[in-house]
């Protein structure tokens, strides 16, 4: 009860919005759109996010409302093409957005908003251009965790001098994702070569047997190498789970 006091007391000297006594409350605030988890990064360690996908332009705006006024930060995810140029303007009048056109992700902060910061660096690699898209959303959820990541693209194995030219400054990383088409073998070799965590992401890329990222999915699950292997296109999650290992690791270092 205290506590309850405590938040509307703050809310009636207007240090507190509607939106953040709610999510202090029950852990989420609602909407028309549906419910913001906005309690999920102190319970999980990873930040809620807002997938577009089935969503219309009106009820990922709510969202992105409510994602704001709860937390400071909005985080939208897989918005195609119209959506994106749609929501875009509507995020930049909330704070400063960062806006990635390959993925189709934005992310806004509020001058309030306090960006963590972790002592790590996961390193994001990519066999060729076509998973820049998935690398790109990969990064934009590991940044929002704190640690900072590295790039690097189009070392893919059909020319295995591309990935060796870079082998040492992975191996320096805290992690690593790598992210593949076709038949997945650049994150088994990787993993052949850093004694750091890698975790694979097969990317619906290529023609024929791989379409739709299959042969790459198969390809990781049955790698020599040890790595742990994520959904197709999943460059969400493999960037939450990067980031909760770099937590981790810095914890370790502190």
């Amino acid at each position: 009860m205290a506590a309850m006091r405590e938040i509307l007391e703050r809310v009636a000297a207007g240090d507190l919005s509607p939106a953040q006594a709610e999510a202090a409350l029950r852990g989420y605030v609602m909407g028309d759109a549906g419910r913001f988890d906005a309690a999920r990064e102190h319970r999980r360690g990873v930040p809620e996010a807002i997938l577009a996908e089935g969503k219309t332009v009106e009820e990922v705006t709510e969202m992105m409302h409510m994602a704001v006024d709860s937390t400071g930060r909005a985080i939208i995810t897989r918005l195609d093409d119209e959506s994106l140029e749609a929501v875009a303007p509507v995020a930049r009048g909330l704070g400063t957005a960062t806006v990635e056109h390959r993925s189709g992700g934005i992310v806004v902060h509020t001058p309030s908003f306090d960006p963590p910061e972790v002592d790590a660096v996961v390193g994001i690699a990519t066999g060729g251009t076509g998973d820049a898209g998935v690398a790109a959303e990969a990064a934009m959820i590991c940044e929002e965790m704190g640690p900072r990541t590295e790039l690097f693209h189009d070392v893919g194995v059909a020319s295995i001098d591309r990935v060796l030219d870079v082998a040492d400054r992975l191996r320096a990383m805290d992690a690593l994702i790598v992210c593949a088409g076709r038949e997945g073998a650049l994150p088994t070799v990787v993993a052949g070569l850093v004694d750091v965590p890698v975790i694979g992401v097969p990317v619906a890329g290529g023609y024929g047997h791989a379409d739709g990222g299959e042969a790459a999915l198969a390809g990781l699950l049955q790698s020599c190498t040890v790595l742990t292997v994520v959904n197709i296109d999943a460059g969400f999650v493999a960037g939450a789970q990067a980031g909760l290992i770099a937590r981790a690791i810095a914890g370790g270092r502190a």
